[in-house]
């Protein structure tokens, strides 16, 4: 796969255009070039743009990140009528060689509202002890250092610092496009993003190192609205409790980063949103909590907090490497699901809970009804080594494919600890020719299509016997796997392939129809009554109607998709 290469940017004179008049209270400065320069801060016309439609209600109190793994910010709040800034853009101008700091009270550094800017060698610094974050930090991007609400700021070879509340470091919102290279970034507090987007805003980085240590400070960070993010190499790491490598409710794309939670799951996708990883190295750390039902490293849900649209969550993982330090697998819950693993290094923890676990919830976190939140989950493993049992139960659906000489040491456990009064859910398995099921314990299924090997972990042949009693296989082991079917023939015209990243749909992260990687004929196993959460499944619509908009610098690649594009592919790469 070709990769992305930063082209080296043209030295940039420093020209910075300031908005003056004083807002009361406010003692944030600017230091240009070594010179102090004139503030400029919050006037009438510093208003955000409006929300996608329909997509700003029905938050959890303190909102926030609102991950299973932790909880939102304080400081809930109805929207922004405006903002505050140090330094805001509405025209092309060009910064270097310069430190910009900001003091005040839920205010941004930097505010690009229009044009094209440019940020060079630009030592960012925001402190603040007094602001609140929550909702307005985490959907508009109050407080970031650097905020992107229209128009085109590119960073480079930079160092950003927030130590203050909701002080995520380079945030997209809306119309607003940031580019971001060579750059540093850090974060202390809560509901402090490395790099963020929210309400469709578009976001690349390249060579990044972005470290957080708060509470809900995913490193790779989204809220309402969605967006998306396009991210080639760098580190991100994420320290604090329910921070998350990557916290997805957009679309994101990342190829050769390292991405590190230390205190949490690695991944959140929640609703209608895309992760597609590429020969990244992902890890997590999740702790035990009571209120979960279980411990895992990568989960898709959909939290009913109205962070993210309804819909089906994607997990695609080619290459690369995951690790969980606690806990199980893969665990998705109360929504539709897809997951697409590729030749990945999968090391479990020491206890390995579960590979998969595919049920409904306790309702603890308000995550569905009890008894009807299960899930609807399509899991495809190509080339894939797999280690754990598979979970189940009978208000979700599992329809599993092993192909291309995949292997699954594990069992197949049904479990109807949260399936209320139980439903027709199901869980069916289909294992090529060439893939292996090491069967480690009795394992039920309901429908198992093997054209190929199913034994035990001494290679004996496992019995296969229907619930009517029927044996279908007659092994040598002492293990019995029991289902309602079986053929010795599997079709696979229905199992996931990987999307490339050149072709990745990465647009607003509501695709509907024609989910990115081919879907077979598109028909997913209907839900039991009752299961899927309330909504019409249709996307919301980008802040008055708009794609993200502009095109890439040099080094961020270019054609179509990007912005500027058709929206439904990334930009090229260039050539090595």
């Amino acid at each position: 796969m070709k990769k992305i290469y930063l082209s080296k940017l043209i030295a940039i004179i420093a020209v910075i255009a300031l908005m003056a008049s004083c807002f009361a209270g406010c003692s944030s400065t600017a230091e240009a070039a070594g010179a102090q320069t004139e503030n400029s801060n919050t006037t009438s016309d510093n208003t955000p743009p409006e929300p996608p439609e329909g997509g700003f209600d029905g938050g959890q109190p303190g909102g926030g990140q609102g991950g299973p793994g932790g909880q939102g910010g304080p400081g809930s709040s109805q929207g922004v009528s405006e903002y505050k800034a140090v330094l805001t853009y509405e025209s092309d101008e060009d910064l270097s060689d310069t430190e910009v700091i900001s003091e005040g009270t839920d205010e941004n550094a930097v505010l690009v509202k229009d044009g094209s800017v440019t940020l060079s060698n630009v030592n960012v610094k925001r402190t603040s002890d007094d602001s609140t974050g929550g909702d307005n930090s985490s959907f508009y991007g109050v407080g970031a250092a650097v905020l992107a609400t229209g128009g085109t700021v590119e960073i480079s070879d930079s160092t950003i610092t927030t130590d203050s509340a909701g002080g995520a470091g380079v945030f997209a919102y809306g119309d607003g496009t940031v580019y971001v290279s060579n750059t540093e970034i850090s974060t202390s507090q809560n509901t402090s993003g490395g790099i963020h987007v929210a309400g469709g805003g578009t976001l690349y980085a390249d060579n990044v190192t972005a470290e957080t240590q708060g509470e809900s400070a995913a490193a790779v960070r989204s809220d309402r609205g969605g967006g998306l993010m396009v991210i080639t190499d760098g580190s991100y790491t994420s320290n604090g409790i329910g921070s998350p490598a990557i916290y997805c409710t957009a679309t994101i794309a990342a190829e050769n980063a390292q991405l590190t939670a230390t205190g949490s799951e690695a991944v959140c996708i929640e609703g209608l949103n895309s992760l597609y990883l590429y020969d990244c190295d992902l890890s997590g750390a999740m702790k035990d909590n009571e209120q979960n039902d279980c411990t895992w490293n990568v989960i898709l849900y959909q939290s009913m907090s109205g962070d993210s649209q309804v819909g089906n969550s994607t997990f695609q993982m080619s290459g690369g490497t995951l690790t969980a330090a606690n806990g199980g697998m893969f665990y998705t819950t109360n929504t539709q699901s897809t997951f697409i693993l590729d030749d990945v290094t999968i090391i479990p923890s020491e206890d390995n809970a579960f590979f998969l676990k595919v049920t409904g919830n306790s309702n603890a976190r308000g995550w569905g009804r009890s008894g009807e939140n299960g899930a609807d989950c399509l899991f495809t493993a190509i080339s894939q080594e797999m280690n754990g049992d598979v979970i189940w139960d009978s208000i979700s659906t599992l329809t599993m494919y092993m192909t291309d000489g995949s292997t699954l040491t594990g069992a197949f456990v049904q479990n109807e600890d949260n399936a209320g009064e139980g439903g027709d859910g199901y869980a069916d398995l289909y294992i090529s020719a060439d893939s292996t099921w090491t069967v480690t314990a009795n394992s039920t299924l309901s429908n198992l299509y093997c054209a190929g090997n199913i034994v035990d972990a001494d290679g004996n042949t496992v019995t296969v016997v229907g619930t009517d009693g029927t044996i279908y296989v007659e092994g040598t082991s002492n293990i019995t796997v029991t289902v309602n079917s079986f053929s010795a023939n599997a079709d696979f015209s229905n199992a996931s392939t990987v999307t490339a990243f050149e072709d990745a749909q990465v647009n607003s992260g509501y695709q509907q129809d024609g989910m990115p990687g081919d879907m077979g004929d598109g028909e997913r196993p209907e839900m039991p009554d009752g299961q899927q959460p309330d909504g019409d499944g249709q996307p919301p619509e980008m802040p008055d109607g708009q794609q993200p908009g502009g095109n890439p610098p040099d080094g961020f690649g270019g054609g179509q998709g990007g912005p500027g594009g058709d929206g439904q592919t990334p930009p090229e790469k260039p050539e090595n």
